[in-house]
C-alpha cells in the first residue's frame, strides 16, 4: 500500500485529490497539509511514501518545503536505498502550464517528479506509484519545456566546468549531449548505433556519477558544466 500525504493550500483541490486516489485499491491518502509548514510537521510524523504537493504553496514557500522533506537523501549517499532510519517521502509536483521555469527550481530542490495539472486521473495514480518505487517522472511535455526554460536560463552566460563533467567517459558524455537535446533512449540508441539496455546503462551510470536522481537534473547538469551551450 502507497501512503501520500496531500499538500494544497485549496481545500476543493485536496479533496479532489483524495477523491481520486483513495479509491485505487493499493493508495491511500493519509493526511492533508495546507501550507509548507504543515507538510514538513506531518511529513515527519506520519512518514508517507509520496508527498503530492502543488507547486505553489501560500508565501511560496514550496522550494524550502521540497528541501526539507528530501534533505536526507541528499548528499554522498544519494543514490542508495534509504533505510528504516533515513527513510524520506517522494515528492511529485503538480504544476500549472506555462509554469515550466518555477517547476525547474523545485526540480533543483529536490523534487522527484512533475506532473500537469491537468493530467487525467488514471496518470495521477500511475505517477504516485513510479514516484513511490523510486524512480523519477517527468512527462514528454514537461520535460522538453523544462530544457527550453534551462536554455533561456543559461543563454549568455559563462558555464563552468565540474568535477562530475571530468567523471563521465567519452561515451558518457555523448548521451549525456543527447539526453539534454531531448532525445529518448530509443533515439540515443538508434543516432549512436547501440543498444537501448546500453542506453540504459549509460544514463543510470551517468546519474551516479554526477549525483542525479532525475534525467532532467542530468539536463540541467549538462548546461551548467558547459557540457552543452545554449543556442544563441
Amino acid at each position: 500500500m502507497v501512503s501520500v500525504l496531500v499538500v494544497n493550500d485549496q481545500k476543493l483541490q485536496r479533496l479532489a485529490l483524495r477523491m481520486l486516489l483513495d479509491p485505487e485499491p493499493d493508495l491511500i491518502v493519509i493526511g492533508e497539509a495546507t501550507s509548507g509548514a504543515e507538510a514538513v510537521q506531518m511529513s515527519a510524523a506520519l512518514r508517507p511514501d509520496v508527498v503530492l504537493m502543488g507547486s505553489h504553496l501560500p508565501g511560496r514557500d514550496d522550494l524550502a518545503t521540497v528541501r526539507r522533506i528530501t534533505r536526507a537523501r541528499r548528499g554522498p549517499r544519494l543514490l542508495e536505498p534509504a533505510d528504516a532510519a533515513t527513510h524520506t517521502p517522494r515528492v511529485l509536483v503538480l504544476t500549472p502550464a506555462g509554469h515550466e521555469g518555477h517547476a525547474y527550481a523545485v526540480l533543483r530542490a529536490g523534487a522527484d517528479g512533475f506532473l500537469l495539472e491537468d493530467a487525467a486521473p488514471d496518470e495521477l495514480a500511475s505517477t504516485v506509484r513510479i514516484v513511490a518505487a523510486g524512480d523519477a517522472v517527468i512527462t514528454p511535455d514537461l520535460t522538453r519545456a523544462l530544457i527550453d526554460a534551462v536554455r533561456q536560463q543559461h543563454t549568455g552566460r559563462a558555464l563552468p566546468r565540474t568535477s562530475g563533467l571530468d567523471a563521465l567517459t567519452g561515451r558518457e558524455r555523448d548521451v549525456l549531449t543527447a539526453v539534454a537535446s531531448g532525445w529518448s533512449n530509443a533515439e540515443i540508441a538508434e543516432r549512436l548505433s547501440i543498444a537501448p539496455t546500453t542506453v540504459k546503462t549509460h544514463v543510470s551510470n551517468i546519474l551516479g556519477k554526477i549525483g542525479a536522481r532525475a534525467r532532467v537534473q542530468a539536463v540541467t547538469f549538462a548546461y551548467e558544466s558547459g557540457l552543452v551551450r545554449p543556442a544563441a
